[in-house]
């Protein structure tokens, strides 16, 4: 019987005690809205009352505390902070809280002895230490969360240990110099993530002087652990970025010989160079290769690229220099003689061909090489279809478009779903608009919409547009058909007959809707013949009068462009592509405009 009564007794007690805990935190509640209401009076006497019981401290603290500092009850607060801290010994955010005290009236002494304490008090404790950095942090105490961090780091032993916390600190203080150094730091302790660091760096920092802070740091580093491919790894990357490919191939060129690699680094380097049309880079870079490395794997294909850098230099220098396309064919000439037939080689023959017939004006040099790679057993059968399709053009240029199409159709057939299948389709359509059967072109160039590669889908969408717009309301076609012959006279490197027919077209049809894309292809014309400002005039006409239609953010583009790269104008080039993303912020082209700005004010970029 008694042992009943005690039971009743003990459960009774407890159900007191839990609808008591769950008065105090409804209590605790309250105050807690009150004081969000801003009624501070009703916050701060519940908030008192409440304080007595040492399990409601966590409840109300972040608030009560906040209050007394709102009504600057200073003294009060530290009576305050006195009692929780006994109460909570351990707990380091009420510790840090009256560091805040202490810091938010300007006692500096106060505060400086305080801290001290704390470091002494948890000095064999990097994670309490760095817990009360956090907590500072949270008070936005950037400096005195600094000092913990670097006492925790010193007990850590690694000097990557809370790189990442001290960098957001640097950061949030704008001292971008320390920041760096906190990645660096981070990134020698955890190699596998330097490309998180990489991605830090182009997103924060933007402006010169950040980026040669980063390359000086790097330099020094690189100069007292030589050995650490880190530190040139970043360097490369940041080089890169800025498009400084020389400077980068300069830190390639020293891990190849620290890693006894014949030019690998190099060569990676050389070909992004290259990727971005920085051809006097790719061609420095490749020579170095070549007389470097003579004997070694490398050699050939630096061979071949250096060649081919020189080729693009010379066809994007207007008017292109025929003395050099044909030092550049005989270079082509020389690899293959040296090295023998290979894949490297052959294509090099290739491209040997294509200079022969398009450049020279050598039709039959050009055929016989073509058919002599076609018929060679070493070479790759991808790469006798693209010479087959080569030698398709050659039969354009040749006024033979049986034999075109008749290799065309070949390749087409041997490469079926695949983008030499694709290629090979697209020519086709081409050869049927040059000789004016649209309706045959427009029903390859439906199949290539909808079927086929980017790049060739592009293209095809492009013509297949150019044919409806054109002949939609006029029955005849002529029009159409005479502006198709200017394409294939220009295709056939005809310019003087091209340009006559281009003028003729205007003449005859004022106010045509094929004038536009007759705009496009004079431009295009005074651009090959070096006439760079005239080009840019014949774009002006396309902006100013037909902006409503497709080619008017391809004009626009292109005139930003040349007056970058050939007129050398980088300010009012800027202002161009500036303008041009107001116009045609949905354009295809948007994404290389922003590019090209981030390059031109001298942003990292991918």
């Amino acid at each position: 019987m008694h042992m009943y009564i005690r039971k009743f007794f003990i459960i009774i007690t407890i159900l007191c005690a839990g609808i008591h805990s769950q008065a105090q935190t409804d209590q605790a509640k309250l105050a807690n809205e009150y004081f969000q209401q801003g009624q501070f009076d009703k916050a701060r006497a519940m908030f008192e009352d409440l304080e007595k019981n040492r399990s409601v401290i966590p409840l109300i603290h972040a608030n009560y505390f906040r209050l007394l500092l709102e009504e600057q009850d200073i003294k009060g607060a530290e009576k305050y902070l006195d009692r929780v801290i006994k109460s909570f010994p351990g707990n380091l955010n009420y510790q840090v809280d009256l560091a805040f005290l202490y810091h938010s009236v300007g006692d500096q002494d106060q505060l400086d002895k305080y801290l001290s304490s704390l470091k002494k008090q948890f000095q064999e404790n990097q994670y309490q230490l760095s817990t009360i950095a956090q907590y500072l942090v949270s008070h936005q105490m950037y400096d005195n969360a600094i000092e913990f961090y670097n006492t925790a780091r010193k007990l850590n032993g690694r000097q990557s240990a809370y790189a990442l916390d001290m960098a957001a600190l640097y950061r949030m203080k704008n001292d971008k110099p320390k920041m760096t150094e906190e990645y660096i730091n981070y990134a020698e302790g955890n190699p596998a993530n330097l490309a998180y660091v990489k991605n830090l760096f182009q997103n924060i920092l933007t402006e010169p002087e950040d980026q040669e802070f980063l390359e000086e740091t790097l330099i020094s580093k690189i100069q007292k652990d030589p050995d650490n491919n880190l530190y040139s790894d970043l360097l490369i990357w940041l080089e890169l970025q800025r498009k400084n490919y020389y400077a980068a191939f300069i830190q390639a060129r020293a891990l190849d010989r620290r890693n006894q690699q014949p030019g690998d680094q190099s060569m990676r380097i050389a070909r992004i160079a290259y990727d971005n049309e920085s051809w006097d880079d790719a061609i420095d870079i490749y020579s170095y290769v070549i007389d470097t490395y003579g004997d070694d794997y490398n050699y050939p294909q630096a061979r071949r690229f250096l060649i081919k850098s020189k080729e693009n230099q010379v066809k994007t220098a207007f008017p292109v220099d025929t003395l050099a396309i044909r030092n550049l064919a005989i270079e082509y000439g020389q690899l293959y003689d040296q090295i023998g037939p290979n894949y490297t080689t052959l294509e090099a023959l290739k491209n040997k061909a294509l200079l022969h017939a398009f450049y020279l004006d050598e039709l039959d040099t050009a055929s016989k090489i073509l058919n002599f790679v076609i018929q060679n057993r070493r070479a790759p059968r991808a790469l006798v279809s693209e010479c087959k399709l080569d030698l398709g053009d050659i039969y354009i240029l040749t006024g033979e478009p049986w034999e075109s199409t008749l290799l065309y159709s070949q390749v087409e057939k041997d490469n079926k779903e695949s983008p030499l299948g694709y290629e090979a389709k697209l020519r086709n359509a081409r050869l049927n608009y040059f000789t004016g059967n649209f309706s045959l072109a427009k029903s390859h160039l439906d199949i290539l919409k909808l079927a086929t590669t980017r790049e060739i889908s592009n293209d095809a969408i492009a013509l297949s547009l150019l044919i409806t717009d054109n002949t939609a309301f006029d029955t005849t076609d002529l029009v159409m058909q005479e502006f198709a012959n200017a394409e294939l006279l220009i295709f056939q490197n005809k310019t003087q007959q091209a340009e006559a027919k281009l003028t003729k077209i205007l003449e005859d049809n004022p106010g045509h809707s094929i004038t536009d894309e007759v705009y496009w292809l004079q431009s295009k014309l005074e651009l090959k013949a070096g006439n760079y400002q005239q080009a840019v005039d014949y774009l002006d006409k396309i902006i100013e009068a037909y902006n409503y239609d497709i080619l008017s953010d391809d004009a626009f583009y292109k005139k930003a462009t040349i007056i970058q790269d050939y007129l050398h104008d980088e300010e009012s080039a800027m202002t161009q592509y500036q303008e041009f993303l107001k116009e045609h912020p949905g354009s295809m082209y948007a994404a290389e405009v922003r590019l090209r700005i981030r390059q031109l004010r001298g942003d990292l970029v991918n």
